[in-house]
């Protein structure tokens, strides 16, 4: 099965992936978890957002305050949203560059991790338990792996 990527980058953000290099991302999460995907949903849509609108939708929809690198809304969050819609994914071009720099990562793998996370995310997949947690980083592992992009999750002290 087939999800369309769809991006919405109206700042024109020149750091922000082409929406070929998303589709890829997306694509690779499909290959490891096919059996995952709602049959009803063909589209995704990824929002790149600066810090400003990223507080507001972080304020908005989880009650905490700044910006943060991702946020993740599956349709059923979503008012109005196409029945075939999965959700929409947005992403902070801002935060991705430092927090790339401060990782010591190329901006591109982070905006990869970024974008696997945030579709497991509207797959059902969360951290909110240990056990999770650990379901849903190794699975990210494994799919950035095959993307010839290393551990997220591994500290310089590994």
């Amino acid at each position: 099965m087939k999800i369309n990527t769809i991006i919405q980058n109206q700042k024109q953000f020149p750091n922000a992936p082409k929406e070929k290099q998303f589709q890829t991302w997306v694509d690779a999460v499909f290959e490891h978890i096919d059996n995952h995907i709602p049959t009803h949903v063909n589209e995704l849509c990824i929002r790149i957002v600066d810090s400003k609108e990223s507080a507001e939708l972080n304020e908005t929809f989880r009650k905490k305050s700044g910006p943060t690198n991702v946020l993740a809304f599956p349709n059923e969050q979503i008012p109005e949203s196409p029945d075939e819609s999965m959700g929409d994914i947005a992403i902070c071009a801002d935060l991705v560059d430092s927090e790339a720099i401060d990782r010591e990562v190329t901006a591109q793998d982070h905006w990869a991790h970024l974008t696997i996370h945030a579709t497991l995310h509207l797959l059902g997949y969360d951290h909110m338990e240990e056990q999770d947690t650990i379901i849903m980083e190794d699975l990210e592992i494994k799919i950035l792996r095959d993307l010839d992009i290393g551990n997220p999750y591994k500290s310089d002290t590994e």
